[in-house]
């Protein structure tokens, strides 16, 4: 299990572009049942993300801003994508799916993210958000 103060940057490898710099996981029952909840539209910027562990599906009850939604299997790989989910909604529920990241909406346009795309999560260091240069040497490490 993860410390939820870690933070990660998430690097789509097909599409050689970063999706988000400063995501936060969300791995035990407490943590994904908060997700975004008491979040303002502040945390709708770019780079931010919650990946969501284990997830077939997630919900926006309670929140103030729409989301993207990226489904991934096992394997990083992107089964499944949402659009722009507006507040008090239900995503589709993805068995494929093992992971669900939430971003902020317009990321999956912004970034060009398509089904079959391979996503990467590096971690960042000391819990911080990193830059793109800093995250892109940490990609061509690994």
């Amino acid at each position: 299990m993860m410390n939820y103060a870690e933070r990660m940057c998430v690097l789509n490898r097909t599409r050689e572009r970063f999706v988000a710099t400063n995501v936060a996981v969300a791995d035990s029952y407490f943590r994904r049942l908060i997700g975004l909840l008491g979040k303002t539209k502040k945390w709708a910027r770019a780079g931010q993300g919650l990946w969501i562990v284990p997830s077939h599906g997630v919900h926006t009850i309670g929140m103030l801003f729409p989301i993207d939604l990226i489904f991934l299997d096992r394997e990083m790989n992107v089964v499944h994508l949402e659009e722009h989910v507006m507040p008090f909604r239900i995503s589709r529920v993805s068995l494929r799916s093992h992971s669900v990241l939430e971003l902020p909406a317009h990321t999956v346009f912004r970034t060009g993210t398509c089904i079959g795309d391979q996503l990467e999560f590096l971690k960042t260091e000391n819990g911080a958000s990193v830059t793109v240069a800093a995250a892109a040497q940490a990609a061509s490490n690994n």
